[in-house]
């Protein structure tokens, strides 16, 4: 009965499978009926394929409600005191090397609100009193107009002069 039981093990180490760390041993049918016996080697844990099934749920989102305001109730956030750009004066100066006809079709081109005979009077009198006014606009304005007259070619002189100086 030794011998019997000894050559059944041989049988079952003749016929070791190895799975992962593990040994299996597959035993005769004549001595377990079931399939796999441990015999040695790494212990193998149970695995057991846990599922885990989570519902995600969109969170709220706050929602702003705008308030309306009646037309007939207007809410009034600024001042109504508005002071007035500081005005200047371009004056033309005046220059012997001039030629009267540059200097008006200049004038006309650079000044909106000037024509042929306005500039022509004002050119007359540059040429008598030394400076003569040629409208009266906001600083910035005021300052381009100049610079596109210094920028002619030949130059035409202005200078500005604030109104209320």
């Amino acid at each position: 009965m030794m011998s019997n039981t000894r050559f059944v093990l041989f049988l079952m180490m003749a016929s070791v499978w190895h799975l992962g760390n593990a040994f299996l041993l597959v035993a005769p049918p004549s001595l377990s009926p079931t399939s796999t016996t441990r015999l040695f080697g790494m212990a193998q844990p149970e695995t057991q394929i846990k599922t885990k099934t989570t519902v995600k749920t969109a969170s709220k989102q706050k929602v702003e409600i705008k308030k309306k305001f009646k037309t007939d109730d207007p809410v009034q956030n600024r001042d109504d005191d508005f002071q007035d750009a500081p005005m200047y004066k371009v004056m033309l100066l005046r220059d012997e090397d001039y030629d009267q006809e540059h200097v008006v079709t200049r004038l006309c081109a650079i000044l909106d609100d000037m024509d042929e005979d306005q500039a022509a009077t004002v050119w007359k009198q540059a040429m008598a009193a030394g400076q003569a006014m040629c409208g009266k606009y906001p600083f910035e304005r005021a300052e381009l107009f100049k610079e596109q007259l210094l920028r002619s070619d030949p130059m035409i002189f202005c200078d500005l002069v604030e109104e209320n100086a």
